[in-house]
């Protein structure tokens, strides 16, 4: 997670870095920047038009070049930036698209039921024609949709008890907005009922109604005290204007953010003194101007500020961001970083992509359980003191110029989706290049292709599938299929086979391993004249002793050979006789002669070296050899002791369990109590 978070951060700032190159290309082939201004004089008409739509100013009755360039400057001032976006964006609106309402539920969900924003809907009654033809109506579209205005149409033959409740008689238009200023309010349907069916006489119409709602300022005392109060809002944002009404932008603004900013408009036009403006710092105009509890801030003094829906939406949403905004970012930034193991994941294609469908499935899960929590936590009523200093920190950082920079940079990739992707995609390939060099150098050449990280696959569902868990151990996709292709076959003609669970054998690497020594342990010379002195005293007592050995091993050998044919756990008994089998002294040991015999009655084993919850024996119960000095022991946990290679090749022989009690090998057991040896094992 912190390798993907790493190469999220290092993507953003080369993002970061490309900007700034491209600014400086189009600086050195132009030599203008984004932030430079712009003199209306020198644009077309055809351009001061486009500013003006974009605005939300209405033009008609303006036919002449310098009445639109002189409503142009008291909008605001114009910047290269902002040209740039509104040609583009005039472009953009070519594909605005309309709602068509299947009946009364659809029209409550997405209009009254919509608390911040406005929508234009046209009513056509039962057998009737619409009030605004195919033709205006699409450039009506065209036009409200650039000030997030949405628009839909509801026919009333699809619903007409619906129509008769509400009164539409007849084809009309209709506009929702909210009612009140209180965010989440609720919303009050308007009628039109100008008589010019014409796009510019409904925009006016829409635009009157969406300015009501701002707070108008007309003289200086007005402004006086309006400044110097304190209520509810901790941003307010003046518009210093000479203009009748303000934009359709910053109207539609003081929709979309209701409850949370409050809009102020200032007509300065038949203003006599304005040195109360020059007191509190207001000295060109127009000015956008932002009151926060830390101070003043003059908009459009940063890279991005532009004089625009877009611009002006960003800078307050980083300002005074809702919960929403905040979920929206998270998921985003989830995403993007969980699209990383597309890239870092290594093997065959669809290996990535099933890695990648995980990661999504984890990542966006584990955002949603972590963001209830937090919107809980944000209802509790002692945080109001967090939550202010929070937002204080907000418009701290986000009234700077690297702030400013982000949101300029967020702008330009937002209105340029193929070049986001495509940095993107090219981060991420240079992400696979080095991680692929890595692992090569590491491990070498690893990968698999698609049909055998399939069958690797399948293996291991099938393992799962058609197989009880032989425990809760986890271990490696592995298969005993891959050795035998026929197994799938038998255990299909042998249903009881079904019951066998298939076991890997990696759980053998963690049994305890250790060497068997001895203390005391005699020379060879010393051993063998010993050997023969008592050869030459005591052949007759050898004699017998031989016969007796001969009885021991037998009876012991039976023992062995009925625990190991039976396929049952064994008990409290079956345990304490095996115990005490591999817990006989070294007294008795002197005497059996299994094998190859190396030791003598003077060797001790060294039982520290041993695992503490390891049972004591000498001999091995798989090849009925004794223990030898230095050779190399392991433990099952049942606590009973073997040589390493006979063990290891009984387990991999698919036995897996141990050679005297029958307890699974894989298993964990509570270790053995170690008993006292008996007195007849102390050596005399």
């Amino acid at each position: 997670m912190w390798l993907k978070l790493f190469f999220l951060l290092l993507y953003f700032l080369v993002l970061f870095v490309l900007a700034r190159f491209f600014e400086a290309i189009v600086w050195y082939e132009t030599g203008i920047f984004a932030t430079q201004l712009v003199d209306p004089v020198a644009l077309s008409f055809k351009k001061l038009k486009t500013i003006l739509e974009c605005r939300g100013l209405g033009y008609s009755g303006l036919p002449e070049k310098k009445d639109v360039r002189e409503l142009v400057e008291k909008s605001g001032d114009l910047m290269e930036g902002e040209l740039y976006s509104a040609l583009k964006e005039e472009a953009a609106s070519e594909s605005a698209s309309s709602t068509n309402f299947s009946g009364e539920m659809h029209f409550y969900e997405l209009v009254e039921d919509t608390k911040d924003g406005i929508w234009l809907v046209q009513v056509i009654a039962n057998d009737r024609s619409p009030l605004v033809g195919r033709i205006h109506w699409e450039k009506m579209v065209k036009k409200v949709s650039r000030f997030g205005i949405r628009t839909g149409t509801f026919n009333c033959s699809s619903d007409p008890r619906y129509c008769r409740r509400r009164g539409w008689v007849r084809s009309t238009l209709i506009m929702s907005v909210p009612q009140t200023s209180t965010s989440k309010g609720k919303v009050m349907l308007k009628e039109y009922n100008g008589r010019k069916i014409e796009v510019e006489h409904i925009f006016k119409w829409i635009t009157a109604h969406a300015a009501s709602r701002i707070k108008t300022i007309y003289n200086a005392d007005h402004l006086k005290e309006e400044w110097n109060k304190s209520d509810q809002y901790w941003i307010k944002i003046y518009l210093f204007a000479n203009l009748d009404q303000p934009p359709a932008f910053f109207s539609a603004l003081s929709i979309k953010f209701t409850g949370r900013v409050e809009f102020i408009f200032v007509n300065v036009e038949n203003w006599g003194n304005k040195s109360y403006m020059t007191d509190i710092g207001i000295h060109n105009m127009p000015s956008y101007i932002l009151r926060t509890p830390e101070g003043i801030y003059r908009y459009g003094s940063h890279a991005g500020e532009f004089i625009s829906l877009q611009a002006m939406d960003s800078f307050l949403r980083s300002l005074q961001p809702e919960v929403n905004d905040l979920f929206v970012l998270s998921l985003v930034l989830v995403n993007l970083m969980a699209w990383m193991d597309l890239f870092i994941t290594q093997g065959a294609t669809i290996k990535r992509f099933v890695v990648l469908i995980s990661t999504l499935g984890t990542y966006n899960s584990l955002l949603i359980i972590s963001w209830l929590p937090v919107l809980g936590f944000l209802q509790l009523p002692y945080l109001d003191s967090f939550y202010e200093y929070s937002l204080k920190l907000l418009r701290y950082s986000n009234t700077t110029t690297l702030a400013s920079w982000v949101r300029a940079d967020w702008m330009f990739y937002s209105s340029h989706p193929a070049l986001f992707l495509s940095t993107y995609l090219g981060h991420g390939l240079l992400i696979d290049y080095f991680e692929k060099k890595r692992r090569r150098n590491n491990h070498g050449e690893v990968n698999a292709n698609n049909l055998e990280w399939l069958s690797s696959l399948w293996d291991w569902y099938t393992s799962y599938l058609f197989h009880p868990i032989a425990s809760f151990q986890n271990f490696p996709v592995e298969s005993d299929w891959d050795e035998d292709p026929d197994l799938f076959l038998e255990r299909l003609a042998f249903p009881d086979l079904w019951l066998h669970p298939l076991i890997p054998t990696d759980y053998i690497k963690n049994l305890p391993m250790w060497r068997f020594k001895c203390l005391g342990l005699q020379s060879e010379e010393e051993m063998s004249a010993s050997s023969q002195d008592t050869e030459n005293d005591s052949d007759n007592e050898n004699t017998d002793a031989f016969e007796s050995e001969k009885e021991v091993f037998e009876d012991k050998q039976s023992v062995v050979d009925s625990s190991a044919g039976s396929s049952s756990h064994c008990d409290a008994e079956a345990c304490s006789c095996a115990n005490k089998y591999c817990q006989t002294g070294p007294y008795e040991r002197r005497g059996r002669s299994y094998g190859s015999y190396n030791t003598n009655e003077d060797m001790e084993p060294d039982w520290l070296a041993w695992p503490a919850d390891m049972l004591h024996c000498t001999e091995c119960v798989v090849c009925l050899e004794n223990f030898e000095n230095e050779c190399l022991l392991m433990g099952l946990p049942c606590g009973h002791v073997f040589h390493q290679n006979c063990i290891v090749m009984w387990l991999a022989g698919g036995r897996h369990c141990c050679p005297v009690c029958r307890w699974p090998s894989y298993k964990k057991k509570q270790p053995y109590a170690q008993h006292q040896p008996l007195l007849n094992d102390v050596p005399s």
